[in-house]
């Protein structure tokens, strides 16, 4: 008897952004007060391990575009369920006619590294020197070194001195919704682990 193969049908789309799920993030940028904006950002990640760089890609007819292309550098805010409201407001509203730090109640917080301010309710900031803008159509793409990272003390295990993030209800973007971050399956290399160290940490897990 021979094995039958199934295969998925497919429908051919033309070209487009379908690569899901991605962060949603809410970058922070400018060097003071009055300047001081939040832009949400889908189109965004890592490109590099050493130095660590990352990327956000932005239409210039964004307010953040200008502040900043002239300060050439902003702060990446991970946004989690508690944010997801705020994180919305902040991506279909415009610096130009409001402050979204005091209309959204959020807290400009001091970078280590940069001028531009960190947003203290996200539970990680990534600091951000641009490096590079490369112009790609619809968006520019803003290619950063990552000079710095704030973390949140309250993901951090008192024993192990391990982060974990997964406590703090991430969300992402996924063609035009938000979902809040699913269940843990597996650290990377889980499908060559042995069995006896998988299921500890399957054990461990389910604390």
């Amino acid at each position: 008897m021979f094995a039958v193969e199934m295969v998925m049908k497919k429908i051919v789309w033309k070209p487009g952004t379908l690569i899901y799920p991605l962060p949603a993030v809410m970058v922070s940028c400018g060097v003071s007060d009055e300047e001081y904006n939040i832009i949400t950002v889908a189109w965004t990640g890592i490109i590099n391990t050493n130095p660590p760089m990352c990327y956000i890609s932005l239409r210039k007819s964004r307010h953040s575009y200008d502040i900043i292309k002239k300060n050439g550098e902003f702060v990446i805010n991970l946004t989690t369920k508690d944010l997801a409201f705020a994180t919305d407001w902040c991506g279909v509203k415009s610096g130009r006619d409001v402050d979204k730090f005091k209309a959204m109640k959020l807290t400009p917080a001091k970078a280590q590294k940069v001028g531009a301010p960190l947003i203290d309710e996200s539970p990680v900031n990534v600091e951000c020197v641009v490096k590079e803008i490369k112009p790609l159509g619809s968006h520019d793409m803003f290619i950063a070194e990552i000079v710095a990272v704030n973390t949140c003390s309250k993901y951090i295990d008192s024993k192990t001195g391990a982060f974990d993030l997964s406590k703090a209800n991430l969300i992402m973007y996924s063609h035009g919704k938000y979902y809040e971050s699913g269940a843990f399956i597996g650290k990377f290399g889980f499908s060559v682990m042995k069995k006896k160290t998988k299921q500890r940490l399957q054990k461990n897990n389910k604390k």
